[in-house]
């Protein structure tokens, strides 16, 4: 059975760290490319950032410099460190694992950015 399971979020001051993790089983992780996207209220779902199996990653504009997305194949888990956290990072976020025409999604973690 396929499963992302998100763990990390909660609510942090802006300026504030906060480290998600996916912890991913059911499927050869390794192969999968593993991205981050995040859904605010009333917004659309957007990607945030994505590593590849080789480990290159991408990032969406407004996280460059801030986030970092980062793998440990061993454990089947991807990371999103996220620093210098403003309110407008306040959503849910997503972990999904992508291979070819497969998609897999976890079922998020909330983060709230607020004072």
């Amino acid at each position: 059975q396929v499963q992302l399971v998100e763990s990390g979020g909660g609510l942090v001051q802006p300026g504030g760290s906060l480290r998600l993790s996916c912890v991913a089983s059911g499927f050869t992780f390794s192969l999968y490319a593993m991205s981050w996207y995040r859904q605010a209220p009333g917004k659309e779902r957007e990607l945030v950032a994505t590593i590849g199996s080789r480990g290159n990653t991408n990032y969406e504009d407004s996280v460059k410099g801030r986030f970092t997305i980062s793998r440990d194949n061993a454990k089947n888990t991807v990371y999103l460190q996220m620093n210098s956290l403003k309110p407008e990072d306040t959503a849910d976020y997503y972990c999904n694992g992508a291979y070819r025409d497969i998609m897999y999604w976890g079922k998020g973690t909330l983060v709230t950015v607020s004072s």
